[in-house]
């Protein structure tokens, strides 16, 4: 499952979606997250699907490729939705048997939460596909820069957002390696008691935090070889350049936002 991982990883492309500014997505997408808060109905929901939807299709992303992303998160996903089915005791009672007692609004309640999450995973994974560690970084100590009057390190908190999203994919592989490892070697991580599998995950934690250690201090390395001593007085070789596309996109969800606004309940 872990090499399904896709949040972190960068496809390089020629997309209109590729060759937006990094502060132009980044922006699009910490507004999405608060403006999917706006739907509260069936057509607010459909909205914004269909809306993040086009992004994929603009994006030249497959679908399906995203779909299979989804897998490491499907059980937060599908716990959420059991959660409400069971939890919201409100609407018409649809099934009844015994305890178990489930209403139209839990059902209702639980689609748009999955959906919600479902936009919210596609969005922030189009963000890291479509645009590179690199640009990442400069994107955000850009908008972070009216905080340096304030004595933040922009530049070392950038560095270190941009490091943190490229060493999430890196990391799940080598999970993966090791537990292929261990199942090699007949441990059995996917069978019997929880307490079991549970006591079966220690000895996968000890060499991935060993491995992780690792490669942090060979980045370190890699740092001070080429000289990095942070962002004081560093300059860019690829300069960030805004242009009517990245005003569109942000006009564009500013009106979604709208549409969202006037159409919930």
């Amino acid at each position: 499952m872990m090499e399904k991982m896709i949040f972190g990883r960068f496809l390089p492309g020629n997309s209109p979606v590729h060759r937006l500014d990094p502060r132009s997505k980044l922006l699009f997408v910490f507004a999405f997250i608060i403006i999917v808060f706006l739907a509260n109905n069936t057509a607010t929901y459909a909205m914004l699907l269909a809306f993040t939807l086009l992004i994929v299709f603009v994006s030249r992303i497959r679908l399906y490729f995203l779909i299979n992303g989804l897998k490491p998160v499907l059980f937060l996903m599908a716990f959420t939705f059991l959660l409400h089915i069971f939890m919201t005791r409100e609407g018409a009672l649809v099934f009844d048997w015994k305890y178990i007692k489930i209403y139209e609004e839990g059902i209702r309640q639980g689609i748009f939460i999955s959906v919600r999450f479902l936009v919210l995973v596609f969005m922030t994974s189009i963000l890291t596909l479509t645009t590179s560690p690199i640009s990442i970084t400069d994107g955000i100590e850009v908008l972070l820069n009216p905080l340096k009057a304030l004595k933040v390190p922009v530049h070392e908190l950038a560095l270190m957002m941009s490091i943190s999203l490229r060493f999430i994919p890196t990391l799940m592989d080598e999970t993966d390696k090791i537990m292929k490892a261990q199942m090699a070697r007949g441990s059995d991580l996917s069978s019997g008691p929880l307490t079991d599998r549970i006591k079966a995950v220690v000895p996968l934690l000890v060499p991935l935090f060993v491995s992780a250690f690792k490669r942090a201090e060979d980045l370190a390395t890699a740092m001070e070889v080429r000289g990095y001593r942070g962002g004081e007085g560093r300059t860019r070789y690829r300069k960030l350049k805004w242009d009517m596309g990245d005003t569109f996109a942000l006009v564009l969800l500013v009106a979604i936002a709208v549409l969202l606004f006037f159409y919930r309940s």
